[in-house]
């Protein structure tokens, strides 16, 4: 796939600014801003719930935004998924998607012929040239010979591919591919790795949705952290892994222990390990003792 690289001054590919999404009381999304470069590809990371997939969903036009603006190539972005193909915009799903009756020459068609919202066939036939398109693309992800396989026949891998290949069979400029790591062994995310690094490569800039931590240290030029539907961080992926912020959110870090090792004495009293402690001294535990009392007369007062 090539593309024409953009000016220098032109507008990024993809510009999110000040994006808020609520859902009733919720609010999904919170003064959300970020960009993506022509050829760029860039990694959203962070918690379950923290935002990512609503931010696929509005720059796909599915959810719309109470506050903020998301614009591809410098104009405001399809107001409804229809519009994507149109604006250079495709994207894979969490599940999928595929037609499991259908070849998987034919699932990678289906894009191409609905393109403009127009059935491009010839005299009943599919258009040649979206044939062509199609199996160029199967080939370029080592797809070739499973043209004629019914998708749903084949193992999690492949179906990946073939969801992959039919994102990419329309030549987009901005690809967005949520979790597509997921559910993979270590050579096939190594294969798609080296996938997405050829297609930024020929210019379509990449915006990813994924948990695989190594996998985005690998292919992303820049990562965007949401947790609770803030951005708490940006920066290449070094930058990022080191942020405090994303370690306690995210990543994980060693929590404190809740009680200081302590030593016990031998009356059974805890005594601190460090110096700044109050030192608490061990107390008897014998019966206490009772000083007798003198009785006077046999009223029962004391004397």
């Amino acid at each position: 796939m090539t593309t024409t690289s953009k000016a220098a001054d032109s507008p990024p590919r993809l510009e999110v600014s000040g994006l808020t999404v609520t859902f009733g009381g919720l609010t999904a999304l919170d003064d959300v801003s970020f960009t993506v470069a022509d050829g760029e590809t860039v990694a959203l990371i962070g918690p379950n719930g923290a935002g990512k997939t609503t931010v696929f969903n509005a720059v796909c036009g599915l959810v719309r935004a109470r506050r903020g603006r998301v614009r591809v190539d410098g104009a405001p972005a399809p107001s409804a998924p229809t519009g994507l193909l149109g604006a250079g915009v495709s994207r894979t799903l969490q599940g999928l998607g595929l037609f499991d009756r259908l070849t998987v020459l034919e699932n990678v068609l289906v894009p191409l012929t609905s393109t403009g919202g127009r059935a491009r066939r010839v005299a009943g036939r599919r258009d040649p040239d979206d044939v062509g398109a199609a199996r160029e693309t199967l080939d370029g992800l080592g797809l070739a010979d499973l043209a004629a396989v019914p998708a749903g026949t084949l193992p999690y891998p492949d179906r990946k591919r073939v969801a992959l290949a039919r994102a990419l069979v329309t030549r987009p400029r901005l690809l967005l591919l949520d979790e597509p790591a997921g559910g993979l062994g270590a050579a096939d995310i190594d294969r798609l790795a080296g996938t997405v690094r050829d297609v930024a490569g020929d210019g379509c800039s990449v915006l990813l949705v994924e948990h695989h931590v190594d996998f985005v240290t690998d292919v992303a030029d820049r990562v965007v952290v949401l947790d609770f539907g803030h951005v708490i961080a940006s920066g290449t992926p070094e930058q990022v892994r080191r942020d405090p912020a994303v370690e306690e959110a995210y990543l994980g870090v060693p929590a404190p222990p809740l009680v200081e090792p302590v030593e016990t004495g031998s009356a059974g009293v805890s005594t601190s390990s460090t110096s700044d402690s109050p030192r608490v001294e061990p107390v008897e535990t014998g019966s206490p003792r009772v000083e007798p009392v003198e009785t006077k007369g046999t009223s029962g007062e004391t004397a």
